[in-house]
C-alpha cells in the first residue's frame, strides 16, 4: 500500500481539517503510531466518537498502529473545548467504571493482534499519581500564559470565565502525548477540529522536551445540512451502549438521514470503497425513493457497532414496520422480540398458564401491570380484540377500537380484522406467541401471548 495512502483517502473522504506541516513525511517515512483520546464522561461512547473511531481504524488498515487512550485521569477535570460554561465534576469512581465500559467499546472496532496490533491505555497511570511540583516544573515552565489564552478551547471562555482546573487541561493533554511518546513512542495524535489547541500544545511540549517532531492531524466537526446538531433525536444522544439505545435504535438513525448527508456519512464512517459510496451516491439522485444508500450506511455502521445478527435483526424489524407490504408471519421470533421493546407493546399472561377462561395479566412496555378477562371465542380461548388494542395504546377505548373494527380498519398479523374475529389466541399467533397489530396504514404495535 503506498505510504501516503491514507492521507489521499483521508483528503477524499473530506476528513482532513487541520493537520501540521510534515505530517505527510512522518507516514511516509515508515509505520507510525498515533493516538485518540477518549472522553469518559459518560458510561458509553456515542455516534460523535465514531469519526475518531473510524479514523484509529483506518490508521491501522494502512499499515499503521493506533492507540486509544481513555481519560481516566483527564476525566476527572474535563475538557473545557467547546463547552460555554463550567463541566461538572464527576466522581473518581464514575470515571473509573465508565472508562472501563468505553475501553469495551474499543474492542469492537480494533485488531489487538499483528504487528501493528492496536493499544488501549489509561492515563490514570501516570496522571493520578503525578506530584503537582514535578508537574509544573516539568511541564508548565514550557508554556506562557499567553500562549494557552490564544488557544480557542480557552479564549471561547474568558468572557464567562473559566477555572484554574480547566484552564490547565490543555498542559494534562500535552503531557499525555510526552507520556505516550516515551512509552509507546506515540508521534500522532489525532482528534476534532475542537482539539487543536491542545493537540499542537502537545507537539510544542515533545519538541521541547525531547527534540523530537510531533505531528497533528484534526477532523471536521459532523453538521446536518438541516443545520440541526449530529447525533441528537428527540430521545437524545444516540449511543453506541446496545442497553442505551438499541442496535434498531440505531440502524433507524441511519435509515433516516437526509439525502443531503448520506453520501458524507458514507464516506465518514464506513470503509466501503470509492467506487462503491460513488455508486450509492448515483442511486440517491436516480432512485432517491429506494433510500440505497441510507440501508447501506444504516447495515455498515449498525453491523461495525453490534454485529451481523443485530444488524439483520434491526433491519428484518424495520422492514416489518415500515414496509406495509411485508407479512409479519415471515419475520423470526427474534425480530418480533426485539420490537417489543421498541413498539408500543403488552406481554399477556394467562394467570395459571392454562388456555382456558380466566384472567390474565398484562405487562405494558413501562413495566405496568393490570389483570384482563381471557375471552371464549369461536377460535378458542384468548384476548379480546378490543382489548388487545386499547391494551398497547393504538385506541384510547374499546369504543374506539370497536368502531374502526366496523369500518375494516384493525389488522392481526397482516389480515384485516372482520367484526367476528373477537379473539386472539395463542394457536393462532405467529410462533404461536406473537401478534402484529395495525391500526390504518401508519400504527403498530406488538402484543406477545404468554404462557
Amino acid at each position: 500500500m503506498r505510504s501516503h495512502a491514507l492521507l489521499d483517502d483521508l483528503q477524499w473522504r473530506g476528513l482532513l481539517h487541520q493537520h501540521t506541516d510534515e505530517v505527510a513525511e512522518a507516514l511516509h517515512d515508515g509505520p507510525t503510531t498515533g493516538y485518540i483520546g477518549f472522553d469518559p464522561t459518560a458510561p458509553s461512547l456515542h455516534i460523535g466518537n465514531l469519526l475518531v473511531i473510524m479514523l484509529l481504524v483506518r490508521l491501522q488498515r494502512h499499515g499503521h498502529t493506533p492507540v486509544a487512550l481513555v481519560g481516566g485521569g483527564t476525566g476527572l477535570i474535563g475538557d473545557p473545548g467547546g463547552k460555554a460554561s463550567e463541566r461538572p465534576l464527576s466522581e473518581p469512581d464514575v470515571v473509573a467504571g465508565n472508562a472501563e465500559r468505553i475501553h469495551k467499546q474499543l474492542e469492537r472496532f480494533l485488531d489487538f493482534t499483528g504487528n501493528n496490533a492496536a493499544r488501549m491505555i489509561d492515563n490514570a497511570e501516570w496522571l493520578v499519581g503525578l506530584r503537582a511540583v514535578d508537574f509544573m516544573r516539568d511541564v508548565g515552565k514550557h508554556f506562557t500564559v499567553n500562549y494557552m489564552l490564544a488557544k480557542d478551547s480557552v479564549k471561547g471562555r474568558m468572557e464567562v470565565g473559566i477555572s484554574y482546573t480547566e484552564f490547565s487541561y490543555m498542559l494534562l493533554q500535552a503531557y499525555d502525548f510526552l507520556e505516550l511518546h516515551r512509552r509507546e513512542g506515540v508521534r500522532l495524535q489525532i482528534g476534532g477540529s475542537d482539539q487543536w489547541g491542545n493537540i499542537t500544545a502537545g507537539v510544542e511540549l515533545i519538541r521541547r522536551t525531547v527534540g523530537v517532531e510531533a505531528h497533528a492531524v484534526t477532523l471536521p466537526l459532523v453538521t446536518t445540512a438541516a443545520g440541526t446538531k449530529f447525533g441528537k433525536t428527540e430521545a437524545g444522544a444516540v449511543w453506541l451502549d446496545p442497553t442505551m439505545t438499541s442496535p434498531y435504535k440505531l440502524y433507524q438513525f441511519w435509515i433516516n438521514t437526509d439525502d443531503r448527508d448520506v453520501g458524507k456519512y458514507l464516506r465518514y464512517f464506513t470503509l466501503l470503497a470509492r467506487e462503491d459510496i460513488e455508486a450509492l451516491e448515483r442511486a440517491v439522485t436516480e432512485r432517491p425513493a429506494a433510500r440505497e444508500a441510507q440501508r447501506a450506511l444504516a447495515a455498515e455502521v449498525t453491523t461495525r457497532v453490534h454485529g451481523a445478527d443485530a444488524t439483520r435483526v434491526a433491519g428484518d424489524a424495520s422492514k416489518l414496520v415500515f414496509d406495509r407490504s411485508a407479512d409479519p408471519r415471515a419475520f423470526s421470533a427474534g425480530v418480533l422480540e426485539a420490537l417489543l421493546q421498541e413498539l408500543p407493546s403488552a406481554t399477556i399472561s394467562s394467570s395459571d398458564g392454562r388456555a382456558e377462561a380466566g384472567s390474565a395479566s398484562v405487562t405494558g412496555p413501562d413495566g405496568s401491570s393490570t389483570t384482563i378477562t381471557l375471552k371464549s371465542g369461536s377460535a378458542g380461548v384468548g384476548v379480546d380484540v378490543l382489548d388487545a388494542f386499547v391494551l398497547t395504546g393504538l385506541v384510547k377505548s374499546k369504543g374506539d377500537a370497536r368502531r374502526l373494527l366496523q369500518q375494516g380498519g384493525l389488522y392481526a398479523n397482516g389480515e384485516k380484522l372482520s367484526p367476528e374475529q373477537s379473539v386472539l389466541t395463542a394457536g393462532a399467533a405467529i410462533h404461536n406467541e406473537f401478534y402484529v397489530l395495525r391500526k390504518g396504514t401508519r400504527d403498530i404495535a406488538i402484543v406477545r401471548l404468554a404462557a
